[in-house]
């Protein structure tokens, strides 16, 4: 029941910041754990991080953490990811992700997806 589309990708130099964000549609949103997922090209989709139905916990995976956060808004039914000290191999299209059960790793393990943003990190 929950629509999402994705914004804020785009061409940096390594070292910099992004912050990409996740509009959501829906009466339910509030009601879902979130995630971010990254897919590089000819590579598996691979977890980034979650975030509560509150957003008060958060996880992520090993090579982001210290680097990017994740938060969420649900006045504004949306959910960001703040990126920084981007290197290289972060270079992915990064999609967002809800589910119901917090923390999921597995891309299967959510219900709804957007169509991804595009970042790219030149060294």
């Amino acid at each position: 029941q929950v629509q999402l589309v994705e914004s804020g990708g785009g061409l940096v130099q390594a070292g910099a910041s992004l912050r990409l964000s996740c509009a959501a549609s829906g009466r339910t949103f509030s009601n879902y754990a979130m995630g971010w997922f990254r897919q590089a090209p000819e590579k598996e989709r691979e977890f980034v991080a979650a975030i509560s139905r509150a957003g008060a916990i958060t996880r992520y995976a090993d090579s982001v953490k210290g680097r990017f956060t994740i938060s969420r808004d649900n006045a504004k039914n949306a959910v960001y990811l703040q990126m920084s000290s981007l290197k290289p191999g972060d270079t992915a299209v990064y999609y967002c992700a809800a589910g119901g059960i917090f923390g999921a790793q597995a891309a299967p393990q959510y219900d709804y997806w957007g169509q991804g943003t595009q970042v790219t990190v030149s060294s």
